[in-house]
């Protein structure tokens, strides 16, 4: 399975910290909870996963603003921290990492294949957002990729949590 090793180590640390994880996944389709459930026992640490893969399940599952995606589009760090916020919002998770981008194949100039966009929620604290170009890799190198930035992502969360 995909990021095997981050997953593993993910876990680990998510336990070890007390830490409730969640993930709200577009473009990544739920690859990303499904590393981390490859895991045994993640169950420990891990409330759920939303697939919101249409703007109306982003709206419907996790509060993504209609006005957000017609202004910014799908693709945005915009809507990437209003899924990590409705992540956190409608699960028991104290952390959440979103995704939404362009996999591929195809794109625009003004969003490429391979630009990804990323979001990290904690309850009650804070949700910040970052954008990575991952270049036309292909569908399957997109996805990967994404998974595994999104699991790095948890990581350095869960480790600027208990430094």
């Amino acid at each position: 399975m995909l990021g095997d090793t981050l997953a593993d180590t993910l876990i680990a640390e998510a336990r070890a910290a007390g830490v409730i994880l969640a993930t709200a996944e577009s473009c990544t389709g739920g690859l990303l909870s499904g590393a981390i459930t490859e895991v045994a026992g993640a169950s420990d640490v891990f409330d759920r996963g939303f697939v919101t893969y249409s703007n109306s399940a982003k709206q419907d599952m996790l509060g993504v603003l209609p006005a957000t995606l017609e202004e910014v589009g799908a693709v945005s760090e915009d809507v990437a921290r209003e899924m990590a916020l409705g992540a956190i919002a409608n699960s028991g998770a104290g952390l959440a990492v979103a995704i939404t981008g362009v996999a591929g194949p195809g794109g625009s100039a003004a969003k490429p294949e391979g630009r990804v966009c990323f979001a990290i929620a904690r309850r009650g604290s804070y949700a910040w957002a970052e954008t990575q170009d991952f270049g036309a890799l292909g569908r399957a190198g997109v996805r990967a990729a994404a998974v595994t930035h999104a699991l790095g992502l948890l990581r350095g969360a869960l480790a600027r949590e208990t430094a």
